[in-house]
């Protein structure tokens, strides 16, 4: 199951979306290598094709996301983790992502995300494919942490979920409440206000189940639909 570890400012956003364009020789001579690789032994959860490498790394991209409880609109960081952004531009232009619900919710003092991108709606599914980690390295430290080696993700932080390094397929999280974790989730985005709040009314809602601090929302949470607002 792809999991994050229980293990605490929105941040500013300085949008400057690219939506259109034809990729520059600058860009075209920085072409990640991503390591988009299929993973027979996970086959797709909805089939879909596998991405190649892409072609423009820098700029931000609106994504609009109409879910069951209220819009959650997201800005993608290409320059921070352009393989990850690609990767969910091209399932969500596939319809991937469509009619899915959110399966997992935490409320863990430590860890606040809601968790998606699952189209067989177990915590198991992908897309039939992975590729490497982009991790962040400007997460602040975590106070009080003795090992030194957590951060604080930030409330309004847009995440990949993973089963361990370079695992990352199609699920994500989105951060509630400043949560602390290893960084060894890849950051590639951020939720507008606007998705705050809706954020906030699915939390409101609690989980389901006997675990209070882990499991389903209580309130369905389904992604209607998922919509880049560029290539």
């Amino acid at each position: 199951m792809r999991r994050i570890a229980a293990g605490l400012a929105v941040a500013a956003l300085a949008v400057g979306f690219i939506t259109t364009g034809t990729a520059s020789a600058e860009v075209q001579t920085a072409r990640p290598d991503c390591g988009y690789t299929a993973t027979p032994e996970e086959p797709a959860a909805r089939p879909v094709s596998i991405p190649h490498d892409p072609w423009f790394t820098k700029g931000k991209v609106l994504v609009k996301v109409k879910t069951s409880q209220g819009d959650i609109p997201l800005v993608l960081d290409r320059a921070k983790a352009a393989c990850t952004a690609h990767s969910f531009i091209h399932l969500a232009h596939r319809g991937f992502y469509n009619q899915t619900e959110c399966h997992r919710l935490t409320a863990y003092p430590t860890l606040k995300v809601l968790q998606c991108g699952d189209p067989s709606n177990t915590g198991e599914g992908g897309p039939g494919y992975k590729y490497k980690d982009e991790l962040p390295t400007d997460l602040q430290p975590a106070p009080n942490d003795p090992t030194g080696l957590r951060r604080i993700y930030p409330r309004g932080t847009l995440a990949m979920a993973n089963a361990g390094p370079d695992t990352n397929g199609s699920q994500f999280f989105l951060v509630q409440s400043d949560s602390i974790l290893r960084p060894n989730y890849t950051v590639f985005g951020q939720i507008l206000p606007e998705g705050l709040k809706t954020l906030d009314k699915i939390a409101a809602g609690g989980i389901a189940g006997e675990d209070p601090l882990d499991g389903r929302p209580n309130v369905k949470s389904e992604l209607k639909w998922v919509l880049p607002l560029g290539i």
